[in-house]
């Protein structure tokens, strides 16, 4: 018995099934991180740190543009400042080298509800948080962190140092979130890396893409994903 051919789709076909496929991908909205950093004036290492290793929060997204990140940072004692979104990481590192710590208190406050404000108006899948005290009203954060599990958002805390009352403020806010709070060395650039990594695998596959990186890597990331369920 002869074969039968099975019929190719003709050029149209192709050319309507990639721009349907493009439209779809133009459609999808990136993962959004919220990345806020205490810029006071003890913090300076640590934010030239962040300058030199937050790239792995984009990783291979540059290409895909699937990561958009925000710049929200505190500083002096009644300044707090957020830039644009961008999916570039030479953009978010211009835009962090132009900023200069100054002496002040921590505004943690004013990063939640900043970050409550703008999950009002579009997903944002995490807020990463890099600091090492607390000078607030730990209820009162606590409060504004249960807005934030409202709205989807977990808080991952990146603390330096072993200040004890930031150990416990930091694990309970990210413990109302569903989030993560790890302790990190400076000295170590790599564990940063690490963390940074890890939440940019989690805003882009959640749980289970965080659970496979987890297992890959183990160490510190290994950490974050026994705190997140």
């Amino acid at each position: 018995m002869p074969s039968k051919d099975i019929a190719s789709p003709g050029g149209r076909e192709i050319e309507s099934f990639v721009e349907r496929a493009r439209g779809l991908a133009r459609s999808t909205p990136p993962a959004r991180i919220i990345f806020a950093l205490d810029a006071t004036a003890s913090r300076e290492p640590t934010w030239k740190l962040a300058c030199r290793v937050q790239s792995d929060m984009f990783g291979s997204a540059v290409a895909r543009e699937d990561l958009a990140v925000q710049l929200v940072f505190y500083r002096g004692f009644d300044e707090c400042r957020a830039s644009k979104w961008v999916k570039d990481p030479d953009a978010l590192v211009n835009l962090m080298m132009a900023v200069r710590c100054k002496a002040g208190q921590t505004q943690i406050r004013r990063i939640l509800r900043h970050g409550y404000r703008e999950a009002e108006n579009r997903q944002v899948h995490a807020i990463v948080f890099v600091g090492d005290c607390v000078e607030e009203d730990v209820d009162e954060l606590g409060m504004l962190a249960g807005r934030l599990a409202l709205r989807g958002v977990r808080l991952f805390l990146f603390q330096e140092g072993d200040n004890s009352i930031a150990s416990r403020a930091f694990h309970h806010l990210a413990q109302a979130t569903k989030g993560a709070h790890c302790k990190f060395d400076a000295s170590a650039p790599d564990q940063l890396r690490e963390l940074l990594a890890a939440v940019a695998t989690y805003a882009r596959g959640g749980t289970g893409a965080l659970k496979t990186l987890a297992k890959k890597r183990g160490g510190i990331t290994r950490l974050i994903e026994k705190q997140v369920r």
